[in-house]
């Protein structure tokens, strides 16, 4: 369902002096980064900013996620192709709201920073959540050089992980300075342990308690790679017969994996053993049904159900990409597996499945790890600063000399009147 049309969200916007920031997403559905808007615009103290999401495709229910009411929702139905063709009504939009800061998010929104500029906006933040489908480890010299071009449109960059960072500034050749590195936090009161033994999932078939559930959450699409689990977890099994007994599988998500994975496990015998319910709303309850966190993914950012799997007290095995090896450490909170090794996946699930206790203190080790280090809350207080510290005339008078001095940087525009 698309939003508020443009005129209406002029009027609300202009009801108190809140510094605007404008958060750009591709489109605003389920998903990892979408969630990320959700955490920042929900705990960021109400009195600091005014917030409005501006979707460049629609903006779905997923909207409902957000409990503030003075946010803006804004989809501009753009059709496939450059965002080029949208410049007019995004300047004119930029004007009319006036944000402080426009804040966009991967490759598909950088474009944006363009109207942004022309329109006065001070403050142009990209960031960048993980790596583009097509690029899965950075060496796609098209996109480096995209970002190449838009980076004086830039006046800050965000990368998620250090890996990401690492190719912001060794890749693209953005400078350091103007790259910070702000790694995703989790709600430790929503995504918490279960108080006793590990509850039903509503609706799995799989209640027993001596069942070992071994799952993942996510978008069933080629990046996450669920058919690499689903392979793993038919190796598993052929590994260790016993297990066929107990151990069962659960991958929650939907998109054009899904009907693949319930192929390839019934042509293994074992879709009775395995359930995929497409998407679903209620994760926290979904990870702590589990026993067993995998994130199969071919590239990663940093992970928000790794963060949520860890904060709910589960083991994780992840494949050794991206930003996973910041989350996990390898033998104390889980275990990290090469990309697209199914046998190497089903040794790691083999074995926790094998020696519980173990399993359960890399879980516990995982939740004391997202306690002392990933917080919403030092995310929180990582994009306040930021933000307030952009917006300060003496910080943007320093960028201004700082781009100067670079050669090739924009100019920073400012509203007159």
């Amino acid at each position: 369902m698309n939003a508020r049309p443009d005129d209406r969200a002029v009027a609300v916007a202009h009801v108190d002096d809140r510094p605007l920031v404008a958060h750009v997403v591709y489109r605003f559905n389920v998903g990892g980064l979408e969630n990320g808007v959700v955490n920042l615009i929900n705990h960021m103290p109400a009195g600091a900013f005014r917030h409005v999401v501006i979707a460049l495709t629609e903006i779905t229910d997923f909207r409902h996620r957000i409990v503030r009411d003075d946010v803006i929702f804004i989809a501009l139905g753009m059709r496939p192709g450059h965002v080029a063709r949208l410049y007019p009504r995004l300047v004119r939009l930029f004007r009319e709201l006036r944000p402080a800061i426009v804040h966009t998010r991967n490759l598909a929104t950088l474009e944006v920073t363009v109207p942004a500029w022309i329109a006065g906006v001070p403050v142009r933040i990209h960031g960048e959540h993980g790596r583009d489908v097509g690029d899965l480890d950075g060496s796609n010299r098209k996109y480096q050089w995209v970002r190449r071009i838009y980076r004086p449109f830039v006046t800050r960059y965000v990368a998620l992980s250090r890996d990401l960072e690492n190719y912001l500034t060794a890749r693209v050749g953005i400078p350091p300075k103007q790259v910070s590195h702000i790694c995703n936090g989790v709600d430790t009161a929503r995504f918490s342990p279960a108080a006793t033994a590990r509850p039903a999932i509503p609706g799995c078939p799989f209640d027993s308690p001596d069942t070992w559930l071994v799952g993942t959450v996510g978008r069933m699409q080629a990046v996450k790679d669920q058919l690499n689990l689903a392979r793993a977890f038919i190796r598993a099994i052929e590994m260790e017969n016993s297990l066929r007994e107990r151990m069962r599988l659960v991958m929650v998500g939907d998109g054009p994996l899904r009907a693949a994975a319930l192929a390839l496990l019934d042509r293994a015998g074992m879709a009775g053993l395995a359930w995929l319910p497409g998407e679903r709303g209620d994760v926290p309850d979904i990870l702590r049904g589990l026993d067993c966190f995998v994130l199969p993914s071919l590239a990663e950012g940093i992970s928000n159900t790794v963060l949520e799997s860890m904060a709910c007290a589960l083991p994780v095995i992840a494949t050794d990409v991206g930003g996973n090896t910041e989350l996990i450490d390898a033998g104390i909170t889980g275990e990290l597996v090469p990309a697209a090794d199914a046998d190497a996946l089903a040794r790691a699930m083999v074995a926790y499945a094998c020696d519980p206790a173990r399993a359960r203190a890399a879980g516990r080790a995982g939740r004391q790890r997202i306690m002392a280090q990933f917080s919403l809350e030092k995310m929180m207080r990582s994009y306040h600063e930021l933000y307030e510290s952009l917006l300060r005339p003496s910080a943007s008078l320093a960028r201004g000399a700082a781009g100067g001095a670079a050669g090739g940087q924009a100019p920073n525009r400012t509203k007159e009147g």
